[in-house]
């Protein structure tokens, strides 16, 4: 009975040693010690927000750095207002990604964003990504907070060809866009029917 156990635990790790080994050998082997759940190292940063600031270390710089990392930019508040006021998304050169589910798109979003839920893809990518493709800079953005969707779906769009120094993400999300009362939409994209349509117009939550 031991030798049996004892050959089973040899053959074990034979079969253990000549994994790593094709691993490392192969071009697509697993990097040991990698994240492979970005979102994951990301939300764990946006958690940190509050003790961050009770540190008075920079909770935006934090996140910054997270996102560079996986090759994104970070657009805060100000950045995101100055791109949708940028007289290139009059003519699809800025455009925004919503990353959130149906119901909340419906329920309110940033005037002519696109929508991507990156758990369910194939319903938007024929509209979504062409428009992406022609875009030069694309904001992605969900819920805010701890919601980490629009770091997804813009990985999901860097991964799909999408370049990279194209895509930032909307950290505060679409909860700190109403907070501060700029202009939503309602229903699909392009239905005209909006909320504080000319908060940015009259200054009103200017940052």
């Amino acid at each position: 009975m031991n030798a049996v156990f004892l050959e089973a635990v040899l053959v074990a790790a034979i079969g253990l040693a000549l994994a790593f080994a094709a691993n490392q050998l192969s071009p697509r082997g697993l990097t040991l010690g990698r994240n492979y759940s970005p979102g994951n190292a990301l939300a764990a940063a946006r958690s940190g927000v509050n003790a961050a600031q009770t540190n008075g270390s920079s909770t935006a710089q934090q996140l910054e750095k997270q996102l560079a990392a996986e090759g994104l930019q970070l657009a805060d508040r100000t950045r995101t207002v100055q791109l949708f006021n940028d007289s290139e998304r009059e003519q699809g050169l800025v455009i925004f990604v919503d990353a959130r589910d149906d119901e909340h798109y419906q329920a309110g979003h940033i005037p002519g964003a696109f929508q991507l839920d990156h758990y369910h893809p194939e319903k938007y990518l024929a509209e979504t990504l062409p428009a992406c493709q022609a875009a030069q800079k694309i904001v992605v953005y969900c819920k805010g907070g701890s919601c980490e969707d629009s770091e997804q779906t813009a990985l999901f769009l860097r991964d799909a060809g999408i370049p990279r120094d194209r895509l930032f993400v909307y950290a505060g999300g679409f909860d700190e866009w109403q907070a501060n009362h700029l202009p939503a939409e309602l229903g699909e994209r392009n239905s005209a029917r909006r909320e504080n349509a000319g908060a940015i117009s009259k200054g009103e939550g200017a940052p």
